[in-house]
């Protein structure tokens, strides 16, 4: 059945893979991102490319309003956009710590606002939050980013109750490590920040470990991966919570599920040196 889809932060990794997925499985595609260019092969696909900076409200309403007054409907949102920080908690300035709520859960969370009237409308609909592994599991020096996810998933839990009685379901995506350039900046993020404070050591240890992890040496999985998932869960006539997907992903989850935390501690920080 074809579905009227948004997808933000659709300009690369796993928005664009999987506005790509979803056009490729015959649905109406929307993506959304503040580099519109980088989106011109949806629209060579025959999606619809928009401009969205998901820190200005006016955006963010703008973008429904399109979507629904173009097709009259709005059937699934993929809430995909996010940044990510990496220092010492200690050494994180609270404006950027501010930021990432904005991002990657208050900007979510008023997208929602917007959609789900039309969803109950319809009496159907599928909300699709991507999260992380990191919305379950925490390491050193990722305070914000981590309590973000945590954030995001513990409101994603509380709407898929609210929300189950009109129809529309609710799922969170964990992606474990997917190689795209999402955290490009996580080695200068950590030398700027932490890098010469009381922290310096770990910081200095867990750049260096990133930038071998970066390009052709990354481990990662292919974002599309994830979006095969996306599309599974979108086209699921009940679709699963939660799903883990790429590398690491289950084995991090059932480590952090099942080991004592002094004892995942030890292992995170082990893996930061």
């Amino acid at each position: 059945m074809e579905k009227v889809v948004l997808v933000t932060g659709a300009s690369a990794g796993i928005g664009k893979a999987t506005a790509l997925e979803l056009l490729r499985a015959g649905h109406i595609v929307y993506g959304a991102a503040r580099r519109v260019p980088k989106m011109a092969d949806i629209r060579d696909a025959g999606g619809h490319a928009l401009a969205l900076d998901v820190r200005r409200p006016e955006d963010l309403e703008r973008v429904i309003g399109t979507v629904v007054a173009e097709q009259g409907r709005i059937d699934v949102l993929v809430n995909n956009a996010g940044t990510v920080l990496h220092g010492a908690a200690e050494d994180i300035p609270l404006d950027l710590a501010h930021d990432q709520f904005e991002v990657n859960v208050f900007a979510p969370a008023r997208l929602i606002q917007l959609a789900l009237p039309y969803m109950r409308e319809h009496g159907s609909g599928t909300i699709v939050n991507v999260s992380s592994v990191g919305g379950e599991i925490a390491l050193p020096l990722g305070c914000w980013y981590y309590a973000a996810k945590h954030a995001l998933e513990a409101y994603s839990d509380s709407l898929r109750m609210e929300v189950e009685p009109f129809g529309i379901d609710v799922v969170i995506i964990q992606p474990g490590i997917i190689r795209t350039d999402f955290e490009d900046r996580t080695a200068q993020d950590l030398r700027e920040i932490s890098g010469t404070t009381a922290y310096r050591a770990v910081a200095e240890a867990m750049a260096a470990h990133a930038e071998a992890q970066l390009g052709e040496n990354s481990q990662g999985s292919d974002p599309g991966v994830v979006a095969t998932t996306i599309r599974e869960a979108v086209e699921a006539a009940r679709p699963e919570t939660r799903y883990a997907v790429g590398w690491l992903a289950d084995k991090l989850l059932e480590l952090n599920r099942t080991l004592p935390d002094r004892e995942f501690d030890k292992l995170a920080t082990n893996f930061a040196k």
